[in-house]
């Protein structure tokens, strides 16, 4: 049975015991309570744990999004950029549903959208997986009467459509001459800000990811040791913590410690960073680049397979590329490997030597 008390601040707590169980919620209406008191009842009469009040609130399926992310961002693991665009995606596209809107169809006409959109199918597997994630949470953290099966089944059809599935591995090199026009374009436009050809080639010799060449600071390398310590390195299961040393080598083609000592000059007190420049900025200035040199498909990310790509090359192994790459999973290397017919005539020498 359900007592109510109302609290010096104006608001009502109420209080339900039935069948051994207990709990209790605050609402600045009395109305509020004993809604959510008579569902709290019947969720005990059923078996099933009561709903949190601010749970109980939840209509929709954007709702089901905010409570997601308030609850990821209460125990300091708030989205970051590309979930974070996923959901603001999915609340725009299917937020207003409500919860018991939420069937197969819907799921499988979303998909059918975004594939026309051009969504390929990689895309829209992330996105109906990020469904899953909201609906899945609701469920488990929550105790709502949220099913997942309606999004399985539909996952399952837009697959048997041929709309949701693995992506095309990327396999794409910038060839030796790309690169040099590259450079060449760069060096040559005095209004350059961004040292893009520096960065070009440290990001070949280094195949560290476009954010984190502009992330690295002064103070994480060591010129004695040849040693780079990239913080909080992009990893699927830790968001962050995930600091990696990695040795700077010089068998790209391209010395990383020449290129870093090269920025001494233009060092900035007011900036730790051996690149103090916008990532995106520099990501628009290589696309714009590309398209003013008449490059077909390159894509900045594209230097990191080259850097990844020439490590095998120089013959060395996968556990020890992956000290270099940060790949936590050794089968991920392949997708990035993308080796020359040429550089078999440079391992043959070597296994001769």
């Amino acid at each position: 049975m359900a007592t109510y008390s109302k609290l010096p601040s104006g608001s009502w707590r109420v209080q339900v015991r039935r069948k051994g169980r207990y709990i209790s919620e605050t609402f600045l209406k009395r109305d509020d309570a004993r809604r959510w008191a008579t569902e709290a009842e019947g969720r005990i009469d059923r078996g099933e744990t009561p709903t949190p009040a601010r749970a109980a609130k939840v209509r929709t399926f954007g709702e089901l999004i905010d409570l997601h992310i308030a609850d990821m961002k209460s125990v300091g693991k708030a989205p970051r950029r590309s979930k974070a665009a996923t959901l603001k995606m999915l609340k725009t596209r299917l937020g207003k549903k409500k919860i018991a809107q939420l069937d197969r169809q819907v799921f499988i006409d979303f998909g059918r959208e975004r594939a026309s959109e051009g969504a390929g199918p990689m895309t829209l597997s992330i996105d109906i997986g990020a469904i899953k994630l909201v609906m899945s949470h609701a469920a488990a953290v929550h105790g709502l009467s949220v099913s997942v099966e309606p999004i399985d089944m539909a996952r399952f059809a837009l697959k048997r459509l041929g709309l949701v599935g693995k992506g095309a591995e990327r396999d794409r090199r910038p060839t030796e001459d790309e690169i040099e026009r590259l450079v060449a374009h760069f060096e040559a436009n005095p209004r350059q800000i961004i040292p893009m050809a520096q960065v070009i080639r440290f990001a070949i010799a280094t195949a560290m990811r476009q954010e984190e060449i502009f992330r690295v600071v002064w103070d994480d390398f060591v010129v004695r040791t040849r040693m780079l310590t990239i913080r909080d390195r992009k990893d699927p299961r830790e968001k962050r913590g995930n600091d990696q040393r990695i040795p700077l080598l010089s068998v790209s083609g391209y010395d990383p410690v020449a290129l870093i000592e090269a920025r001494r000059g233009s060092r900035n007190n007011a900036d730790a960073r051996i690149f103090p420049f916008n990532h995106r900025s520099a990501g628009t200035a290589f696309t714009r680049a590309c398209r003013d040199l008449g490059i077909i498909d390159l894509h900045f990310h594209d230097l990191r397979h080259e850097g990844t790509s020439r490590l095998f090359e120089a013959g060395f192994q996968i556990p020890q590329v992956a000290l270099v790459t940060g790949h936590k999973d050794w089968k991920m290397l392949r997708r990035y490997t993308h080796l020359r017919p040429e550089s078999l005539h440079l391992a043959a020498s070597t296994l001769a030597a």
